[in-house]
């Protein structure tokens, strides 16, 4: 069952991440350009794209890696590599020592393309949002409330 969940998840991030990419085209094409509505979308491009390579990590992990060779066959006090466990968050490995010892490895594409992407994500929603608030009280109207 969370393997048919995490797949769904993949599906949606990436046709959502597609329709927010054409949407900010088609929003670049006819100014004047809102910009609290292309921090908004952004916002969109950018979370649901780190869903999606977050979903294709859990996969990865899910059949067994690929992680990067991290792991040497000893550690530095000399103890044979036991074992190497995967995690599914964040996506790590570490490596087990024959002698209890455990070193944690996150990889730095995961900071790169699952972290980066949903703190920008974060930063232009509440960009966004405070455009968004200020845009009529800088043209001196008034709010209405629906």
């Amino acid at each position: 069952m969370l393997l048919f969940l995490m797949g769904m998840l993949l599906l949606i991030g990436l046709a959502t991440a597609v329709a927010g990419i054409v949407t900010v085209v088609l929003m670049l094409n006819d100014p004047p350009l809102p910009l609290p509505r292309l921090c908004a979308v952004l916002a969109l491009v950018f979370g649901s794209s780190a869903a999606a390579v977050y979903c294709c990590g859990w996969f990865s992990v899910t059949a067994g890696g690929p992680f990067p060779e991290l792991c040497g066959d000893q550690n530095a006090s000399g103890a044979e590599l036991a074992s190497i466990e995967q995690a599914h968050w964040p996506l790590r490995s570490a490596c087990v020592y024959s002698d209890g010892a455990t070193v944690e490895h996150v990889s730095t594409s995961i900071n790169v393309f699952v972290c980066l992407p949903a703190g920008l994500a974060v930063v232009l929603a509440c960009t966004g949002a405070v455009l968004h608030r200020q845009a009529p009280l800088a043209s001196g109207g008034s709010r209405r409330r629906r």
